[in-house]
């Protein structure tokens, strides 16, 4: 297997750190809220720097342990979007077989596995898009025969214009494939 005729390119998919840090919070959060809920409800302070004797149960701390609950769900979902690493993966262009391979981890079931092969035959160019503005979208497409695009680069973090400059203008020149700009 050589190098200069097979390309592979990680995508992190959830594992970033962004996710870590909004569910550790977000845990946190919702766990005092839930604690400090409980304690009005039972007139004992489960939590040392909280005085419940101040919070009526009803409706402050029935609120309270509702928004705990609430976030100690959001918290377990980030935190097995983590575990199951949801939306990584790899893109592989393979020079060797002919093919280009596009695969991802998904939600557990049937469709866990996310996996697409083309042909190099049927791709047509690599295009990227790049909108600045309060939500910066910086993305690399797999413009392939029947109109598809496929986007190649992760979600939710938009690379630097260097960053996707490069890899747009590399897999364009190992692709030999057209390089069209949107």
């Amino acid at each position: 297997m050589s190098t200069d005729l097979i390309r592979r390119y990680i995508v992190i998919g959830s594992r970033r750190v962004s996710n870590y840090w909004w569910a550790s919070i977000i845990g946190f959060g919702g766990l005092g809220f839930l604690l400090t809920g409980l304690s009005s409800y039972l007139q004992i302070n489960l939590l040392p720097i909280i005085h419940s004797e101040n919070i009526v149960f009803f409706p402050q701390g029935l609120v309270m342990c509702f928004y705990g609950l609430l976030g100690l769900i959001f918290s377990l979902y980030l935190g097995l979007t983590i575990l199951w690493s949801v939306g990584g993966g790899f893109n592989e262009f393979n020079k060797e077989q002919g093919i280009v391979r596009i695969f991802r981890w998904g939600f557990p079931g049937k469709n866990r596995r996310i996996d697409i092969s083309y042909s190099l035959d049927d791709v047509k160019a690599i295009r990227v898009e790049l909108k600045d503005g309060i939500n910066p979208r910086r993305t690399i497409y797999l413009c392939v025969k029947g109109q598809r695009q496929i986007p190649l680069t992760r979600v939710g973090q938009p690379m630097t214009l260097e960053e996707i400059e490069t890899q747009a203008a590399e897999l364009a020149q190992f692709l030999q494939k057209d390089l069209l700009l949107n």
